[in-house]
């Protein structure tokens, strides 16, 4: 007998289900997500959270038509089973297959796409105004999680609704954490409630009055609910004053309470917000045990959740290792992150210095601007964000850090590809982001033990730095116990060569080594050359090698549309040097998610691709040693 999920091929199958069919369909629908993930590797903690809210979004709402708004959007996979993508489930992630976020052009489901957090508000928000202007009457739905509401677009947001829309139904997905553990006064608000005794008299006899009569008194369970919340800390609710109908808190694992909420709420002529009670991981004790590793992994094993283990430091790892060297040694150094404790590996450097360790929220915007506030004071801050997610900080970065000269150093993990993520989190334009603008230091390292070494050289600075650095391992060099400062803007030749000079940025080292090898193949002498600098570029040594080699090529992880490879040719174009530049990097589109070997080779950055660009070229300096030998 097939499954309930197996029968479900869009959301107008479930609405003729049963509560207790839906809490099967609740069920099975965990199985398959602890089934696949444990192939795919996913967002496993965050979906295994919402699988009876969202089946209570759709019992009750109609998509396409309705609108929702997944604030991330990483906890939309319920959501992409309900919706005409359960046969591909299993490619989520994948090659080819379902992105692991909300995507407009994967679905007509998915009403905004989305990856960084703090969005959904803002959007569904337009969405609501649009609506309105036009005279339609579907329903829009924002579902954020308690992390969002640290970030500052959301509040943004919640200062307009009241004033802009009638209708809008916002859903607080509480589960006190994103990756990490919450933090901060708006965390230990949402915290207060759920832990009042009123709310947990409220949650029992919610359950059993729903058992006992059903729909007749949903209306009755929401409205005792959102009574006793407002006199559980003052009488002016933080969101009611925001113009927001505050319901809850509500066991969001009660699927029918939910679906009896959702209908009253559906009723109602004015924006309100849905506080739902919910618990990350359930389903799966590992995910229960261990939140931080199941909000989002790659594989592991179904039974018992353990994972390979990785056998080498990340890149994370030697950065929070080294960054602890660095404040034994000097009492300034302190440690930023923006709710990324575990993705930047901080939370390896806050046991040995917890007093310099501080995790603002997802609030790139102010981590910037509050690192920037304590270097004006002596201190030498230490900002780690994804280079993805520094990108909502670039107006703190000019203003606040770098026209001000503050010895910021922005340490940017996942500087590159992002491999499975996709769009959303590849960090592939923090060099155009960053090049162009004055006092700033922007450095790339080819191992773990250079970024050691950059990580004490930006110490010794007076202004700001910026270090980018891929994700995962590195080639797995040896970090020296006392790392050496590096001369600004000197590069280091790996070998040397007559005919062509490459310049592999970082990570692209190695590539650069292939290409030297193969072109030694064909009877070429290539020079090879770790840039280390980005920003100020080692001139000299580019002006060296272009006034005697017949081609140069330039390897990057990072777009080439304001990247390396145009820095190379800006300095040249300025030196009055005319030499032909080879660049290999990710073309002018948003690359899609993938396996790093798979989209370099698709897309061009490989060896292969090089030589086919050098060929032409390669055929000018076989004819130019012709022409030596018969001189």
């Amino acid at each position: 007998m097939p499954s309930l999920l197996d029968q479900i091929n869009s959301p107008a199958d479930i609405k003729s289900l049963s509560i207790s069919q839906l809490e099967t369909l609740a069920q099975e629908i965990r199985e398959r997500l602890i089934h696949v993930l444990s192939i795919t590797g996913g967002h496993l903690g965050p979906n295994l959270g919402v699988v009876e809210l969202t089946l209570a979004m759709h019992y009750v709402f109609d998509t396409p038509t309705d609108k929702f708004v997944f604030d991330v959007s990483h906890q939309a996979y319920i959501h992409k089973l309900l919706t005409g993508r359960r046969k591909k489930f299993d490619t989520i992630r994948q090659p080819g297959g379902l992105n692991g976020f909300m995507m407009r052009a994967e679905s007509r489901h998915d009403a905004f796409g989305a990856g960084h957090a703090g969005t959904a508000l803002s959007a569904a928000l337009g969405m609501a105004v649009a609506r309105d202007l036009a005279g339609t009457r579907e329903h829009v739905v924002a579902l954020a999680g308690d992390a969002a509401f640290t970030n500052g677009i959301s509040y943004e947001a919640l200062n307009n609704i009241g004033e802009s829309t009638r209708r809008l139904i916002v859903i607080l997905n509480d589960n006190e954490w994103s990756i990490d553990r919450n933090v901060g006064s708006i965390a230990n608000y949402l915290h207060k409630i759920v832990t009042n005794e009123r709310y947990n008299h409220l949650h029992d006899s919610a359950g059993r009055l729903l058992e006992r009569f059903g729909g007749k008194t949903a209306v009755n369970v929401v409205r005792k609910a959102e009574e006793a919340a407002k006199g559980m800390l003052w009488p002016s609710m933080l969101f009611e004053e925001f113009g927001l109908t505050y319901y809850g808190p509500l066991d969001g694992h009660n699927v029918g309470l939910m679906i009896e909420t959702l209908k009253f709420l559906k009723t109602q002529d004015r924006p309100v917000l849905l506080h739902a009670i919910t618990q990350k991981g359930r389903g799966f004790q590992p995910a229960l045990d261990k939140q931080k590793k199941f909000h989002g992994l790659g594989p592991y094993d179904p039974e018992t959740g353990e994972t390979k283990a990785v056998g080498q430091r990340t890149y994370s790892e030697v950065f929070a290792d080294t960054l602890v060297k660095l404040a034994n040694q000097n009492e300034k150094v302190v440690a930023i992150t923006a709710a990324m404790p575990n993705g930047t590996a901080l939370d390896l450097f806050r046991p040995h210095h917890p007093k310099r360790y501080f995790d603002v929220g997802i609030a790139e915007e102010h981590a910037v601007i509050f690192a920037a506030g304590m270097a004006s004071r002596g201190f030498r801050p230490f900002c780690a964000i994804y280079s993805t997610f520094l990108q909502r900080a670039f107006d703190p970065i000019v203003h606040d850090v770098c026209l001000q000269n503050l010895p910021v150093v922005f340490c940017m993990d996942r500087g590159g590809l992002s491999g499975d993520d996709g769009a959303t989190h590849h960090g592939l334009f923090d060099i155009s982001y960053l090049r162009g603008i004055p006092n700033i230091i922007h450095m790339d390292p080819k191992d773990e033990d250079e970024l050691a070494d950059m990580m004490f050289t930006a110490t010794l600075q007076p202004g700001p730095c910026a270090i980018r650095y891929p994700r995962g391992i590195g080639p797995g060099s040896v970090v020296k116990e006392h790392p050496t400062a590096l001369a600004i803007g000197k590069a280091e030749i790996i070998s040397d060569g007559q005919d062509i000079a490459i310049f592999g940025l970082g990570g692209m080292l190695p590539m650069a080594k292939e290409l030297a090898q193969a072109l030694e193949l064909k009877g070429f002498s290539a020079a090879v050359i770790n840039p280390r600098f980005v920003k100020p570029l080692d001139r000299e040594l580019l002006s060296a090698y272009a006034n005697k080699v017949t081609a140069i090529v330039t390897f990057e992880d990072h777009v080439l549309m304001g990247g390396f490879g145009s820095v190379v040719l800006e300095a040249l174009n300025e030196m009055q040097i005319e030499v032909p530049v080879v660049r290999i990097g990710w073309p002018d589109q948003f690359i899609e998610h993938g396996k790093p070997d798979q989209l370099r080779k698709r897309h061009g950055i490989s060896v292969e691709a090089a030589l086919e660009k050098l060929l032409p070229l390669l055929d000018r300096v076989a004819a130019s040693h012709v022409v030596a030998r018969v001189r």
